[in-house]
C-alpha cells in the first residue's frame, strides 16, 4: 500500500487537482509540499491538527514538508466560513501568536535530517510587499471573474465583503507561488476550506510559470462527530494544544471519551497506528467495547505526540486516582489539573478546623445535621480515606503539598479545598 492509498484507507482525502498527476510524481520522486495555518490565536486547537499530520506522513514516506505561519495574511484575515469580517489584530498580537503557534508545530515535525521540516513565515516576502508590486505583479494574473467564482467569496457577496478580505486568496497564492519558485514546493496541502486558496495559487503558477514543473492541490475532509456536534468543542469550549489553555489531563480525557461510533475514523485520521493495528481494536470495540481499548490506544497516542510521554503518564495516573479514589498521592500539579473543574473553597485560616464545620462553610453539606449524617453514614473522604469521626479536625496532615485537601461527599462528588 503506497501513501495515496493509505491515505484513501485513512479516509483523508477530499480531494485532489489531479489524482493521476499527484499518484506519477510521487512514485517517482519525493517532492516538498507544504501546509500553513493564520496564527488567529496564540495557540492551535486540535480542528488545526489533521492537515498538518497528513503532512507528517508525507515526511515519514520521505518527502519534505513546509510548514508555513501567515505572520502576513493572519494580519488580512481569511474570508473562509465567515458571515462577516474578522476583527484585525496588531502586528503585536500577530508576532506573538506566530512565535507561540511555531513551538507548537516542533512538537509534530521533524527539522533534522535530508527531509527536515522547513518553517516558514509568509510576513518575510509579503510584510513590506508595496502595493504597486503586489498589483503589477501578481494582480494582473487573477481575474475578478475567477474570484467571484470562489465559495468563499461569492457566499459573502450579499452580506458584504472589504477588498482586503477578497484579496486574501491572492496573499495566499503568492505563498504557493513564492514556495514553489524558492523551495520547488510541488504542493499545497489544506482543509476542505481552502480548495479556493489552493486552486488560485496554482493558477497563479500556471501564469506566472508557465514552463515549470506542475504543481498541485490536496485537501482533507472536515473531521466530522456521528451525532452531528462539532468535533473538538466541549463544554468548557475548545481543546487547545497550549498545556496553558488545556491542560495534558483534559486533552487525554477528550480523546479517551470519544464515542465508539467515531474512534476508528479518529484513529485513521490522527494516529499513526499501522493498518493491522487498528483493524485489531477496531474488532475490540466490536466484541468488548466496554474495555474501550481503542478509545484509551487514542487517547495516548495524541497525549503523547502533543505534549510528551511524562505528560501522558501523568494524564493517566491522575485518570487513575480519580476512577480509584485514591488521590492522596497526586501531586499538587497533578491535583490542579486533574481537579480543576470541580468546586473549591479558598481556605484562608491556617489554623485546624473541624470537618462538620468545613462541610458547612465549603457548602459541601447544607447543614451541620446533614453533615454529622454524611460523616457517621460513611459518605466523607478526606483524600480518598473514609472518615467517620463527627469530631475529626482536620490539620497539615490533611494537606497535600500545603496546597489541598480533596473531599468527596458520596461516590464522585470532589471538593477542592484550597490554602
Amino acid at each position: 500500500m503506497n501513501l495515496l492509498e493509505e491515505l484513501q484507507w485513512r479516509g483523508i482525502i477530499y480531494q485532489q487537482t489531479d489524482e493521476d498527476g499527484i499518484s506519477e510524481v510521487l512514485d517517482k520522486e519525493k517532492i516538498s509540499l507544504y501546509c500553513g495555518i493564520d496564527p488567529t490565536a496564540d495557540s492551535m486547537h486540535i480542528g488545526h491538527l489533521l492537515p498538518f499530520l497528513t503532512l507528517r506522513r508525507f515526511q515519514r514516506e520521505g518527502h519534505r514538508p513546509i510548514v508555513l505561519v501567515g505572520g502576513a495574511t493572519g494580519l488580512i484575515g481569511d474570508p473562509s466560513g465567515k458571515k462577516e469580517e474578522r476583527k484585525l489584530q496588531t502586528l503585536e498580537t500577530v508576532e506573538y501568536n506566530v512565535k507561540s503557534i511555531k513551538q507548537q508545530l516542533e512538537q509534530i515535525f521533524d527539522f533534522e535530517g535530508e527531509n527536515g521540516a522547513i518553517m516558514t513565515n509568509n510576513y518575510d516576502w509579503a510584510g513590506s510587499m508595496d502595493l504597486v508590486t503586489f498589483l503589477r505583479d501578481y494582480g494582473k494574473y487573477i481575474g475578478v471573474n475567477y474570484m467571484l467564482a470562489k465559495d468563499t467569496i461569492a457566499s459573502r457577496l450579499e452580506t458584504g465583503i472589504s477588498f482586503t478580505e477578497f484579496t486574501y486568496t491572492i496573499l495566499q497564492a503568492i505563498d504557493f507561488y513564492h514556495l514553489h519558485k524558492n523551495h520547488n514546493c510541488r504542493m499545497q496541502i489544506g482543509g476542505s476550506d481552502q480548495w479556493g486558496n489552493i486552486t488560485t495559487g496554482l493558477e497563479l503558477i500556471r501564469k506566472m510559470n508557465p514552463e515549470g514543473e506542475k504543481a498541485f492541490g490536496l485537501t482533507i475532509p472536515l473531521v466530522t462527530k456521528a451525532d452531528g456536534t462539532k468535533f473538538g468543542k466541549t463544554e468548557s469550549g475548545a481543546i487547545w494544544l497550549d498545556p496553558e489553555k488545556t491542560s495534558p489531563y483534559e486533552f487525554y480525557q477528550f480523546w479517551i471519551n470519544t464515542a465508539d461510533a467515531d474512534v476508528v475514523k479518529y484513529l485513521k485520521y490522527f494516529t499513526f497506528l499501522s493498518r493491522d493495528e487498528i483493524e485489531k481494536l477496531e474488532k475490540a470495540v466490536e466484541e468488548e467495547p466496554h474495555l474501550r481499548h481503542a478509545q484509551k490506544a487514542l487517547a495516548e497516542e495524541m497525549t503523547r505526540l502533543i505534549h510528551g510521554e511524562d505528560s501522558l503518564k501523568q494524564a493517566i495516573k491522575i485518570t487513575d486516582a480519580l476512577f480509584s479514589g485514591e488521590v492522596k498521592n497526586l501531586t499538587a500539579e497533578e491535583i490542579k489539573q486533574g481537579f480543576k473543574d470541580v468546586p473549591s473553597f479558598n481556605f484562608s485560616n491556617s489554623e485546624e478546623i473541624g470537618l462538620v464545620d468545613l462541610l458547612v462553610e465549603a457548602k459541601i453539606s447544607p447543614s451541620k445535621r446533614q453533615a454529622r449524617e454524611d460523616i457517621q453514614n460513611g459518605a466523607v473522604y478526606i483524600n480518598g480515606d473514609r472518615n467517620t469521626d463527627v469530631q475529626y479536625v482536620l490539620g497539615e496532615q490533611d494537606r497535600i503539598e500545603e496546597q489541598f485537601t480533596i473531599i468527596r461527599r458520596g461516590k464522585k462528588k470532589y471538593y477542592l479545598i484550597r490554602y
